[in-house]
């Protein structure tokens, strides 16, 4: 019998759990890998020869070649885990959270100091029935 995850209809947020974690397990191990000098050279030489040598999925690779972060964490990567991509290419974490913003580094820096995102617009998805825009307004 499945658990009960009210969890999951939170729009935006992706809980890092069991399920979650055994789908993106061979994503993280390759992630931790990278914590080796050998291996971060390995990667950086011929990325894709280096994937293939992991039991990923093909969308968790093509994640991975496109640096696509939120899709990653949708395929079972954990943000820490995924932070040693970002480190293998030189970036910082904030860099690597401002990319899956949408932000630049220095956007989402101003956002952060600034006291974070504003929480309007943040809803449970079931409060989104019945309404006409996903701003607040009434329908």
């Amino acid at each position: 019998m499945p658990l009960d995850k009210p969890y999951l209809d939170v729009p935006g947020t992706t809980i890092f759990d069991a399920d979650q974690s055994r789908k993106g397990y061979w994503l993280n191990q390759f992630c931790m890998s990278l914590m080796s000098a050998a291996n971060r050279d390995r990667f950086k030489a011929d990325e894709r020869a280096y994937l293939d040598e992991w039991e990923m999925t093909e969308d968790q690779k093509q994640g991975v070649l496109d640096r696509d972060l939120n899709r990653l964490i949708s395929l079972g990567g954990n943000i820490y885990f995924l932070a040693k991509i970002g480190a293998t290419d030189g970036k910082s974490f904030q860099q690597m959270a401002g990319s899956m913003t949408g932000m630049s580094e220095d956007e989402y820096r101003r956002m952060m100091v600034a006291g974070g995102r504003s929480p309007d617009g943040n809803r449970y998805t079931h409060e989104w029935e019945g309404r006409d825009d996903r701003e607040g307004g009434e329908a």
